[in-house]
């Protein structure tokens, strides 16, 4: 399994972290929807409130590679081109338990 710790640097624009929130919400259902996809949740660093965190898992690298060609991702393309100042990504792998 692979997990994916996504942290989003907003715009220092008034509710720049909001008004991205709002229209990846729209897009959240979608990709939950998506083959492989375990979690896609974002949460707001407390002290932080120029950032955003996503935390995605997924069954496999595969299934994260389709996920970023599906048309809905196009929307978050946009959503960070208005919102966002910079993204780090953290993969890491997953053991299954059982």
């Amino acid at each position: 399994m692979l997990g994916i710790n996504v942290t989003y640097i907003m715009r220092p624009e008034e509710g720049s972290r909001e008004g991205f929130l709002l229209g990846a919400s729209q897009v959240r259902e979608e990709v939950l929807r998506e083959e492989g996809c375990l979690q896609y949740d974002y949460f707001f660093p407390v002290e932080s409130p120029d950032k955003l965190l996503l935390v995605e898992k997924w069954t496999s690298r595969e299934a994260q590679r389709v996920h970023l060609g599906q048309p809905h991702m196009a929307k978050i393309t946009q959503l960070k081109e208005r919102y966002v100042q910079s993204v780090t990504l953290e993969f890491y792998d997953l053991e299954e338990k059982g």
